[in-house]
């Protein structure tokens, strides 16, 4: 498999004509952590949930920072078998080829045979702009929401839903 590096994912970028900026920062694990350094910028920032379930399905969900996700809600939605989990951090390299703290849509571009199946908020989708990692949690570019939709398509596809939404007590 092809290792991307975040040089090689910006001459991706490049290439595909998708226009973004580049935000370095110190690396960040959270997203209290992110917004203390890009929380400022306008935009949709998102957080990723890359997740599976007993026989070994497997979901990259993006959802806005500010979402709940209802990960026992969700699994139902998603026919998984039994509920969700997070993955490993060797699942997340072998699948995504990422670090725990980079997890990213970008990441899909290693998912060569499709074994991960990609979701999308539906109300992030809304934003102008989506800020991700470029497979590092040291950067954030902040991606025009089409051009995501058209990375997207390049890889596989992504499914755009409305998420369950954890109460808040």
């Amino acid at each position: 498999m092809k290792q991307y590096t975040p040089e090689m994912m910006k001459d991706h970028l490049d290439a595909q004509g998708f226009e973004y900026s580049l935000h370095e920062h110190p690396a960040v694990f959270t997203v209290d952590e992110a917004a203390e350094h890009t929380g400022h910028l306008v935009g949709g920032h998102c957080k990723n949930l890359f997740v599976k379930d007993k026989k070994s399905n497997m979901w990259l969900i993006t959802v806005s920072d500010e979402t709940r996700v209802d990960l026992k809600a969700l699994g139902k939605m998603l026919g998984a078998k039994a509920s969700l989990s997070f993955a490993s951090e060797e699942r997340l390299d072998k699948y995504l080829g990422v670090k725990p703290g980079s997890v990213t849509p970008l990441s899909l571009i290693h998912d060569l045979e499709g074994d991960v199946t990609a979701i999308i908020e539906e109300k992030l989708t809304r934003s102008d702009v989506i800020y991700v990692h470029p497979l590092i949690n040291t950067m954030t570019v902040g991606l025009k929401t089409s051009d995501l939709m058209k990375f997207y398509d390049a890889v596989g596809g992504v499914t755009v839903m409305e998420l369950p939404e954890r109460e808040v007590s």
